[in-house]
């Protein structure tokens, strides 16, 4: 889909630094307020702005000002799968050796 904008070059200049490029600045607050919003997800916004991975994306938000959306429930189940990975690459320690190594 194309939009387009008019907007007054004076105040146009207000939005934009220098060099850069309205169209890109527009869609990257389209973006930003878009995850803001919960209205697009972080696949959304690294299919709409072309960026290869999510660590870009987050480094985006970052920059933007935008949090990443992590719940306890999130939270809770990294912990739980840094707990069963933990598990897998080490063998359980017997507790007599614990004592007496």
């Amino acid at each position: 889909m194309r939009i387009t904008i008019n907007i007054p070059d004076e105040i146009a200049s207000q939005f934009v630094p220098y060099g850069q490029d309205l169209s890109r600045v527009a869609l990257e607050a389209l973006a930003v307020e878009g995850y803001r919003t919960e209205r697009l997800s972080e696949s959304e916004i690294r299919q709409l702005l072309g960026f290869e991975t999510r660590m870009e994306v987050h480094a985006f938000l970052k920059e933007h000002g935008a949090y990443l959306h992590y719940s306890l429930a999130d939270l809770e189940q990294d912990r739980e799968s840094a707990i069963r990975m933990r598990a897998k690459r080490q063998p359980p320690v017997d507790s007599r050796e614990r004592l007496t190594g």
